[in-house]
């Protein structure tokens, strides 16, 4: 096992030791981020034996992948996290939700670099354990401070996890690495997001409107992130082995990419309908 396989164990327990002492705690808000972070955790664990031994890799399968958990991920902030945020505060909420998109810009364009450095650790889990840790960060506070919201939030939020999971083993198996070292950022949700839950925030409007729509934001661009890209030079055209043009080919996957982008946010229609 390589040193970086021993941290994600070591991640490992320590999500399952917050878990417990939040189970003991006994409140809404812990119980429901249990459930999310190991939901997070088993469908990136689970996801990347599957990339990593796939020899011929399904382009299709990650379109449908990464357009479901986009789908998902953008309805629900729409439905569960904007109108939290506007109702706090209108003009606040508001700038929250234009700050966190900025944000995940900003944050997704200076991680670019991490592939022009010389880092420790593998550029692929490195981006992975700094994104997991700030989304769960993010997730524990709105769990920690309003924890009416339901788990199908969490759930949807943390649905890319899987795809995610699966496309950065591939990588990281093609390069010859262990894909076992994406056990520390499997956990990076549940260890940050249970963590995180102890902060209060001020009952002030202002102060709740900026937070939740800055979470909004942040949830929106990463959603939009993950919308399939079925263009030349994008992970999609990667993973396709033909041998002329892969216009037609990509061109039949855009539709793809549009049907599983709206059966996610069906999806999530559908779940709440049921709920409600």
């Amino acid at each position: 096992m390589s040193g970086l396989s021993r941290v994600g164990v070591v991640a490992t327990l320590v999500l399952a030791g917050l878990s417990a002492l939040a189970l003991v705690g006994e409140t809404t808000g812990g119980r429901k981020l249990v459930g999310i972070s190991w939901v997070a955790f088993f469908a990136m664990a689970l996801a990347a034996p599957l990339g990593a031994r796939t020899g011929e890799r399904s382009a299709g399968a990650l379109v449908w992948g990464y357009g479901l958990a986009a789908g998902a991920m953008v309805t629900s902030a729409a439905v569960f996290l904007v109108p939290q945020a506007i109702g706090q505060h209108p003009q606040w909420g508001g700038f929250g939700v234009a700050f966190g998109l900025l944000a995940g810009f900003a944050s997704h364009s200076i991680g670019h670099r991490l592939s022009h450095m010389d880092l420790p650790m593998d550029r692929t889990v490195a981006e992975l354990t700094a994104h997991a840790f700030s989304a769960g960060a993010i997730i524990g506070i709105i769990y920690g401070n309003m924890p009416e919201l339901g788990l199908l939030l969490g759930l949807a939020i943390v649905s890319h996890k899987g795809p995610a999971g699966y496309a950065a083993a591939r990588r990281l198996a093609n390069a010859g690495r262990d894909p076992s070292v994406l056990l520390l950022p499997a956990t990076g949700v549940g260890v940050a997001g249970i963590a995180s839950s102890m902060i209060a925030l001020p009952a002030a409007g202002p102060v709740r409107g900026l937070v939740f729509g800055f979470a909004a934001g942040v949830f929106l661009h990463v959603a939009m992130d993950f919308l399939p890209r079925c263009e030349i030079g994008s992970e999609i055209h990667d993973l396709l082995s033909v041998s002329g043009d892969a216009h037609a080919l990509l061109d039949r996957l855009r539709l793809h990419a549009v049907a599983s982008t709206s059966l996610g946010g069906l999806v999530v229609l559908l779940a709440w309908l049921l709920i409600a």
